[in-house]
């Protein structure tokens, strides 16, 4: 099996402004897999939050270049616990390596990732579109701009439930609200309520990830539905998140790929939890991927493509928050 690394600067078509950062550009570093021909991709960007850069990405990844590449006829399940004891401190490059395998691993069957699993996607979710703090101004042209049935609003402002009422003004849309851990747990009680009235299906992350006590008093009084995402990042998290949240929202590159974040689906159906799954400004290479997970999901987030500039893929496309899958096997990617 044949290595091959790409980094890229992914353009975004806006700036995007969260609780705790500002972006103009993803770094993201693609990962090739080949064997006999045939090509599996992963992805992996940047996050400074997770002190990942695309040249630790890349330096972890080739300590490990000598073991991918005698790799033939592993399941995934294998190949995943063959090189996670390699990538216990970088989990975004298991990531790009696990999704790159099981990509390969499904086109050498000769079949799509979720027929692979067996997944029936008739009933797949709508993914929402993802709305960047800005200006109240600004935040309605980006709704006006792409017209989308579900919308997660990006808060932590002292202006929150003000930017919520503005945008309530012009959709009926779904809204769903992230604060990235900004907020307090009085202000999330009191937020809450506003919200509920506003149409807002549920709020993410409202609490820094571990405030464990106030994440439980959330849970208790909250009159909308929580949803952990900092603090859900690894397999034993799930359990943690029982009797703190109402649902999990799974990141791929922070559990270490599709392998371990069925795992976390498992985990949390038996829980009563929640699933959902969640992107980190992707291209298509890494959304595709996150697309095959849809039938086991409640909720998905994985607009990270549609907020690039250009892409550097073909893969599934949204359309008004429906996936279309592409006539392909594996996640079904190709690289421009």
């Amino acid at each position: 099996m044949k290595l091959t690394l790409r980094a890229y600067d992914l353009k975004l078509k806006h700036t995007f402004r969260i609780s705790r950062k500002t972006i103009d550009f993803q770094p993201s570093l693609i990962v090739e897999l080949e064997e006999n021909g045939i090509s599996g991709y992963g992805e992996a960007t940047s996050n400074p939050y997770y002190n990942i850069t695309i040249e630790i990405l890349q330096n972890d990844i080739e300590q490990i270049r000598a073991l991918i590449e005698e790799t033939s006829n592993e399941t995934p399940e294998e190949f995943w616990s063959k090189i996670a004891p390699f990538l216990k401190n970088n989990p975004f490059a298991l990531c790009a390596l696990d999704n790159a395998y099981n990509d390969l691993y499904a086109r050498k069957k000769g079949k799509k990732l979720y027929e692979l699993w067996n997944y029936d996607i008739s009933h797949n979710p709508l993914t929402n579109y993802t709305i960047g703090i800005d200006t109240i101004e600004n935040m309605v042209k980006k709704m006006e701009e792409l017209p989308w049935p579900i919308y997660k609003i990006k808060l932590g402002t002292p202006n929150d439930i003000a930017i919520v009422t503005e945008l309530r003004k012009h959709t009926n849309a779904i809204f769903r609200v992230d604060a990235n851990c900004a907020w307090t747990v009085e202000e999330t009680l009191e937020n809450a309520k506003a919200f509920k009235n506003l149409n807002v299906e549920f709020i993410e992350q409202p609490l820094k990830a571990d405030n464990w006590k106030g994440h439980r008093e959330v849970y208790q009084n909250s009159v909308l539905p929580i949803i952990a995402d900092e603090s859900c990042i690894k397999e034993e998290d799930v359990a943690k998140c029982y009797n703190h949240f109402h649902g999990v929202n799974i990141k791929l590159m922070k559990c270490g790929g599709i392998t371990p974040g069925r795992r976390m689906i498992a985990e949390a159906k038996k829980l009563e939890l929640k699933t959902m799954v969640g992107c980190m400004t992707e291209s298509s290479v890494g959304i595709s991927a996150i697309a095959h997970l849809l039938p086991e999901l409640d909720y998905i987030d994985m607009d990270g493509a549609l907020l690039l500039a250009e892409d550097i893929a073909s893969g599934v496309t949204i359309k008004y928050g429906e996936t279309i899958y592409p006539e392909r096997t594996g996640i079904g990617v190709i690289l421009f």
